[in-house]
């Protein structure tokens, strides 16, 4: 069993709230949207991060981290990208790959919207964990946590700050 903490949209700020809720974690996922170098470090000085680059990131969050990642967690495939989409509603981007080959977990960030939906067509789990930086129209910062066991994503939980 490892368990995952998931955010994006940091845009260069982590609340310490988020490094609390994150503190058992055994992964960090990142969906994009860093910021910068700093917050990248500090959130692996937590634990082991696996990130992708969003489209406000610079030079060299770009060549630290892929525009996609697609691995293995448990008997979990995960991809991560950035701008992904929704179920129905998926970006050019990731279409055929995503209909061809479904992961069983797609995440993505970008809209600054927390959302976590199935995608029973395809037979995935979709999460965007919203925005947990300050930048943004968003009113409230989100972060998520979850468990990955063998083939079972569970024991989800939501972190929300707000931003005053």
């Amino acid at each position: 069993m490892i368990k995952i903490g998931l955010l994006s949209d940091t845009h260069g700020f982590v609340d310490n709230k988020i490094f609390k809720f994150f503190k058992e974690c055994d992964e960090i996922w990142h969906a994009g949207d860093i910021g910068n170098m700093e917050t990248a470090i500090a959130l692996e000085r937590i634990a082991k991060l696996r990130a992708v680059y969003g489209n406000i990131d610079g030079h060299e969050l770009r060549i630290a981290f892929p525009q996609n990642q697609r691995f293995t967690s448990e008997k979990v495939d995960v991809w991560i990208t950035h701008i992904g989409g929704y179920p129905g509603r998926y970006n050019r981007l990731v279409v055929p790959e995503i209909y061809n080959n479904p992961p069983k977990l797609f995440i993505s960030g970008h809209s600054h919207i927390l959302k976590i939906m199935r995608d029973k067509k395809l037979g995935l789990l979709h999460i965007n964990p919203g925005a947990a930086g300050k930048k943004g129209m968003h009113r409230v910062r989100t972060a998520v946590r979850f468990e990955i066991d063998n083939d079972r994503i569970s024991n989800l939980e939501i972190l929300e700050i707000s931003r005053t």
